[in-house]
């Protein structure tokens, strides 16, 4: 798509109506601004749709990454259009997830389409004296088990996307499983 000129767009705004009264019947002045309508025309039709370029769901396929570099989202440009647009429009989920189990659970079925699990730990508690034992043991590696969903299993771009938006100071292992794990996680 292009926001050049469009031979034959009308000025929805046009500047010979808008000189005063003296000029309404000067020709030279009603060409001369008829001409600055047709260059202007793409520029007042821009702006026109100016909300329609900063919605995800409606912005020209081109600014799509432009508009997700305003959100901090890296768009891979191997995705079909609509998934690109629907990582923009779910980024503030995403980045408010980032780091927990739920995040990344999310970030995968979004963006790679498949289901995942995460076994991570014991868990926090809260307590109002100091010194109080977290509960289990501490854990350093997370173990992402997935499956497919709307689309295959592909193990190396899950795990690239999960070492992405890991915490810094956890292991992760991606598991790929043929269907959803039973009761006991396997």
């Amino acid at each position: 798509m292009t926001r050049a000129a469009a031979p034959g767009l009308p000025s929805r705004h046009p500047l010979g109506v808008l000189l005063p009264a003296m000029y309404a019947d000067d020709d030279f002045a009603q060409r001369f601004t008829a001409g600055l309508d047709i260059v202007l025309a793409a520029v007042l039709a821009t702006l026109d749709n100016l909300p329609a370029y900063l919605d995800p769901r409606l912005t020209p396929a081109d600014f799509v990454a432009w508009l997700g570099s305003w959100v901090a989202v890296d768009l891979d440009p191997d995705w079909p259009v609509e998934l690109r647009r629907q990582v923009v429009r779910h980024a503030v989920d995403l980045h408010r997830w980032t780091g927990t189990a739920r995040g990344l659970v999310e970030r995968l079925w979004l963006c790679l389409g498949v289901h995942a699990s995460i076994a991570d730990g014991a868990g926090a508690i809260w307590s109002s004296s100091p010194d109080t034992a977290l509960p289990g043991d501490p854990v350093t590696e997370v173990v992402v088990r997935v499956w497919p969903g709307r689309a295959d299993v592909d193990v190396a771009r899950v795990t690239a996307m999960v070492d992405a938006v890991r915490p810094a100071h956890l292991t992760c292992r991606v598991e790929a499983l043929p269907g959803p794990p039973d009761e006991e996680g396997v």
